[in-house]
């Protein structure tokens, strides 16, 4: 029995998902890892071939396999900043003898994903006036920032990686100047890119500023969990989840503070993005961070800054903008390029 296998590799989390390659497709086996907790994508997937080959009883032979990585492939291979990770397909090739491996950039697999989801996998927060066959975008704040966007060739849409969440951190206020200048300080850096601030580290970051130069006081669970960040005591301790709930909770107005400078910088940077592809085919946010805080996406600070563009803040408005819901559209799109026949470098 041949298998297909795909993978959505995060600086987080690694989603690894086993299919029969015969026709119908049938998902056979699916894990979730915590990448940190491994020292390379080949230990996960030895570990997760084993737990399917246990599971289901049977030899287990792969076809196929197309991993979206966070990073940039080059030359079928990727380095994951986040990780200190090498990845190379040659070297998976050989090591986990598959056939034929393929790299692409994650958000390269979202782009591919966006096509497979279903009306209830999306929430929409613009509708805008869509065009058929019009470039769509994606970007979505994680443990990074991922941006790509998909053009259409007449038969079919093209996915294109990009890597615009290492562009410069444009400041729109006093205040974001003076965050400027506080990662600099803080961080010992001489520039500050869009992913120091639109990001899950970056949530701490804000907080971090804020706590220290407003007068916002902490509540001291939030102080606990962030001192543990600050300290790097404890690897598995992020003050990202408890920071958002807090502010969705409106019991903390120095996470509320937080996530709304959050949210308008991540508005403002998708406004950016939105303008340079022109996507009226729709623009969509991926990733956690997105979908678990809706409801302070909705509330009008990230549509605010999105279509705050001055003179041309009405081409804006025209954009469809979405959030995607499905945290499983990196997997799907990687799934359908393992699945293609004859896959290719």
């Amino acid at each position: 029995m041949t298998y297909l296998l795909a993978g959505d590799l995060g600086g987080t989390k690694t989603l690894l998902r086993l299919v029969r390659s015969t026709s119908p497709a049938k998902v056979e086996f699916q894990q979730s890892y915590q990448s940190r907790e491994h020292s390379s994508l080949v230990s996960i997937v030895q570990q997760f071939l084993a737990a399917a080959q246990t599971q289901l009883g049977l030899e287990i032979a792969i076809e196929n396999a197309c991993f979206g990585i966070a990073g940039a492939v080059i030359d079928r291979a990727s380095y994951l900043p986040n990780l200190d990770w090498h990845i190379s397909a040659d070297k998976i090739e050989q090591e986990l003898q598959i056939p034929h491996v393929k790299l692409i950039n994650d958000f390269v697999a979202i782009g591919n994903g966006v096509a497979q989801l279903h009306p209830e996998d999306i929430h929409t927060i613009q509708a805008g006036q869509p065009r058929i066959n019009a470039p769509k975008a994606v970007i979505g704040a994680g443990t990074g920032l991922g941006q790509g966007f998909l053009i259409y060739d007449g038969t079919d849409y093209q996915v294109i990686a990009a890597e615009g969440g290492h562009t410069d951190y444009a400041a729109r206020s006093i205040q974001e100047f003076e965050l400027f200048q506080y990662i600099c300080q803080h961080k010992q850096i001489d520039r500050v890119s869009n992913e120091r601030v639109v990001s899950g580290p970056g949530i701490v970051t804000i907080y971090q500023y804020l706590r220290d130069t407003s007068n916002l006081s902490e509540t001291p669970e939030v102080a606990h969990v962030v001192r543990l960040w600050e300290a790097q005591a404890e690897q598995s301790v992020d003050p990202t989840g408890l920071i958002s709930a807090l502010a969705i909770a409106k019991t903390d107005p120095l996470s509320q503070a937080t996530m709304q400078m959050f949210v308008s910088a991540y508005g403002a940077e998708s406004g950016n993005l939105a303008l340079k592809i022109l996507p009226y085919g729709g623009l969509y946010l991926a990733g956690g961070i997105a979908a678990k805080n809706l409801s302070l996406l909705t509330e009008g600070t990230f549509l605010t800054a999105f279509n705050h563009k001055g003179r041309v803040s009405d081409l804006l408005s025209k954009i469809p903008v979405h959030v995607i819901l499905n945290p499983q559209v990196g997997l799907m799109g990687a799934m359908a390029q393992a699945g293609k026949l004859g896959i290719s470098d």
